[in-house]
């Protein structure tokens, strides 16, 4: 049911993959709330993926872009001036990948290129989608800029790896950036801190359906669903929010909050033995 909280706004939507996606959620919930926007991802992601069936559903122009390139990056804003007919309104960031994890390379044993890579695409392509749209002056004044985040920035999660540091320095931009752009322009950064999700970056992580299945026994509303994620990144981009920024905002359903519910609890007492060895030493990985 659409409450036209975003008619009349222009949007861009980077990092729509395929139905799983947050950022297809979020999409599909922007245009429903009388937005039009444009579609963003690399080339690569664009050919692979079913970013082409959302635009066609949605009427949405894509522009394949290369998030870590600044060049491309102004490219995507100029662009979606020209298309959207104005200013934008409001820009989702929702990248992030770790070619440590795909390789299943340990925290103690990072390649550094590798690393590199992480938090270029991961995080650093926020600051420099920041920079890019704020020298073209391409952002309208509170105007709402988010990007994705998880609970492994302020807290350790096994198999998360180095996208913990990459989640850390995205957060930290939002707050820098927050204040600069909002003193000059009044535009606001926010991150949102969403529940594990299924997605397909998500899929990637080690043991991602048992910290699914814990967080869900640790939330005291359960885990957040990627259509709820797009719903509350709704309200980000509306003017119901205007006077929030330099937040990160947790969407997890209480997990952040939590320290030991009696659901994961009980799960974990039936389940340590599977952490020990064979002379009954537990193994904390």
């Amino acid at each position: 049911m659409s409450h036209n909280l975003l008619k009349g706004k222009r949007g861009i939507i980077f990092g729509a993959l395929n139905e799983k996606s947050i950022a297809w959620k979020v999409a599909e919930k922007a245009v429903e709330e009388g937005a039009i926007i444009t579609l963003t991802n690399t080339p690569v992601a664009v050919r692979m993926g079913d970013v082409n069936i959302l635009g066609e559903k949605l009427g949405a122009e894509i522009i394949p872009a290369d998030a870590t390139n600044v060049e491309d990056l102004e490219m995507v804003f100029t662009k979606s001036m020209e298309i959207l007919g104005g200013k934008i309104d409001f820009v989702l960031h929702s990248i992030g990948m770790s070619p440590n994890v795909r390789k299943k390379r340990t925290y103690d044993d990072l390649d550094y290129d590798m690393l590199n890579k992480t938090l270029d695409i991961s995080a650093i392509s926020f600051h420099k989608m920041i920079q890019a749209a704020k020298k073209l002056n391409a952002i309208s004044e509170y105007g709402s800029i988010l990007a994705l985040s998880y609970v492994a920035a302020q807290r350790t999660f096994y198999g998360y790896n180095d996208m913990a540091d990459a989640k850390s320095l995205l957060e930290s931009i939002a707050r820098s950036f927050g204040y600069i752009y909002g003193r000059e322009s009044h535009v606001r950064i926010n991150t949102i801190s969403q529940s594990p999700t299924m997605t397909t970056a998500g899929e990637g992580v080690k043991g991602m359906d048992k910290l699914f299945d814990f967080a869900n026994r640790m939330s005291p509303l359960g885990n957040a669903s990627a259509d709820e994620c797009a719903d509350y990144c709704i309200v980000m981009f509306s003017d119901l929010t205007k006077k929030v920024t330099m937040q990160n905002l947790y969407h997890d359903g209480g997990f952040s909050s939590m320290g030991m519910s009696l659901r994961a609890m009980a799960a974990y007492e039936k389940g340590l033995e599977e952490y020990m060895d064979e002379n009954g030493k537990i193994i904390y990985g």
